[in-house]
């Protein structure tokens, strides 16, 4: 009998370290697969967070080369008023021109929308005024600032 049981204990002990060698070797594998796909994920992350900071700074200098070109206009040459009656309004639309003005008499006034970039297009709020403009729903108003009352 005592054959048998040492023979039990052992298969039992065989069978135990057979599980634990079968789990941890599982494991290793297991974890090792995970880290890598951590490490490709992160890279991924990474790659994709620069790409995106790149992106960023790409839209960032062409909006401030548009404002500066918005700003600049009236000294290009192909500015066809003199620059001296262009006032800057920046949004939503770009130049008010009083043509005239440095003359003392302005004969009208122009609405201007600077655009660059080959895809440069109006926004919805450009094109419904300068559909306001063209429906000539323009009008003059004049805020006066009460006098104080004198004592």
């Amino acid at each position: 009998m005592n054959v048998v049981a040492l023979i039990i204990v052992i298969i039992t002990v065989a069978a135990i370290l057979g599980i634990l060698l079968v789990y941890y070797t599982t494991r290793y594998r297991y974890e090792n697969k995970f880290r890598r796909w951590q490490e490709e994920t992160w890279q991924m992350v990474e790659e994709e967070r620069g790409k995106a900071v790149r992106d960023a700074v790409t839209q960032s200098r062409a909006v401030l080369g548009g404002k500066f070109t918005e700003q600049m206009t009236p000294y290009l040459p192909e500015f066809k008023y003199d620059p001296t009656e262009a006032r800057f309004i920046g949004s939503p639309i770009d130049l008010i021109v009083f043509p005239g003005l440095s003359r003392g008499e302005p004969e009208e006034i122009v609405i201007m929308e600077i655009k660059t970039g080959r895809s440069a297009q109006l926004t919805p709020q450009q094109r419904k005024i300068r559909q306001l403009i063209e429906d000539g729903m323009v009008r003059w108003e004049l805020l006066q600032k009460p006098a104080e009352a004198e004592t």
